[in-house]
């Protein structure tokens, strides 16, 4: 028996890339840079979303690539896949590996999962049981953060606040720098939209809190293919040692039984690093959260305009508002309406018709009936 399951995970062996960064980095444009390629690899997608509303993987439909029938697009919504929907994403991961026609997996994560939790997972599948890896398994090739210079810059100071020495446990910046220390690469997005000498300062962050990741810059998600897949740069141990605080804390040669713990009884360990960084075991279901719902209303672009103003309010009653995205109809005009909102900065563009309207607003302390009653324009 023993064998045979040998066997098939030599004969079926599925790479997985898992894409991860802040909200509003630029994931979903990559996923669809990669869906698009020419090459014939046959991708399979699994799109994490917080919200009740799946924005990501229809607009993945959208670039064309899949239908919503298309069994290659799978939305795992209303959780995340680093805490509460762990067992999802392994359920998914598998039925993928059985169905025999994908060459490789690409896991979109949300912006608000930390990267370590969700590799343990993936690493964790064939110790499982047999029932998980019967049909063959998936192998985590490569971990890629995507930062979005840009917002790096406006947001985070060019990186100034994630090295700072009051950041707390449940503070933004301790979720970036995890996910910047946890990953093999870099991919710095829109980097000709800042000056060379602030992308020069970026960079020079990320080294601070991350030297051994490559760096690669690009603008929008172009890149090589080539740079991020088949790369075979996923190694657990060395992940979990490639960030400076704890390669310091360690001195330089971490102890076997505390680097498999990375991320949750290592962090009970070393609580702070030396720039007062906390690394814990956080579950991002408890501290953020996200309002979404489908909805058949049409709006002008005047009106449309004015609620992701108000979403932008630094004082408003709305919440702390970080993140939001949508798909409605256009009442105005015989198209569509997709907007973005980050960072208090939002842009509305026209894009293909769609069978309903799909609006999401993530953030903390979110005033849940308030937001809802923008949208239903009461």
């Amino acid at each position: 028996m023993i064998i045979k399951l040998v066997l098939i995970m030599a004969l079926n062996e599925i790479p997985v890339l898992l894409l991860t960064g802040y909200l509003g980095s630029g994931k979903t444009t990559l996923v669809n840079r990669i869906l698009n390629n020419k090459k014939g690899v046959k991708f399979a997608v699994i799109v994490n979303d917080i919200g009740e509303v799946n924005i990501d993987a229809s607009l993945i439909e959208q670039g064309g690539v899949v239908g919503q029938k298309d069994d290659s697009l799978v939305a795992l919504q209303n959780g995340c896949i680093c805490c509460t929907l762990k067992m999802d994403l392994v359920q998914q991961i598998c039925d993928i590996v059985s169905q025999r026609k994908f060459d490789y997996i690409v896991i979109e994560a949300s912006g608000i999962c930390e990267p370590e939790p969700i590799a343990q997972t993936i690493c964790s599948i064939p110790s499982m049981g047999v029932q998980f890896i019967k049909d063959g398994i998936a192998r985590l090739d490569c971990i890629v953060t995507v930062v979005d210079a840009l917002r790096m810059r406006d947001e985070f100071e060019s990186g100034d606040s994630l090295v700072g020495d009051q950041i707390g446990e449940e503070d933004l910046e301790s979720l970036v720098i995890q996910q910047i220390e946890f990953c093999n690469i870099i991919l710095l997005n829109k980097a000709s939209e800042v000056s060379p000498s602030e992308l020069g300062k970026i960079k020079q962050i990320i080294r601070t809190l991350q030297p051994k990741a490559q760096i690669i810059e690009c603008d929008y998600g172009e890149v090589d293919l080539d740079k991020i897949l088949n790369t075979h740069l996923f190694d657990f141990e060395k992940v979990a040692t490639s960030a400076t605080w704890i390669s310091k804390v360690e001195g330089g040669a971490p102890a076997d039984d505390e680097v498999e713990h990375f991320g949750h009884e290592e962090h009970e360990h070393h609580d702070e690093d030396e720039h007062g960084h906390h690394h814990h075991d956080h579950d991002a279901d408890e501290v953020f959260g996200s309002w979404g719902k489908e909805t058949v209303l049409s709006f002008t672009h005047e009106e449309l305009d004015g609620i992701l103003k108000k979403l932008c309010e630094e004082e408003s009653d709305l919440g702390v508002i970080l993140r939001s995205k949508g798909i409605v109809r256009a009442s105005d005009r015989d198209e569509w309406y997709y907007f973005d909102l980050v960072a208090g900065d939002y842009e509305i563009r026209t894009g293909s018709p769609d069978v309903i309207g799909r609006v999401v607003v993530i953030g903390s302390s979110l005033n849940k009936e308030k937001i809802r009653r923008l949208f239903d324009k009461e």
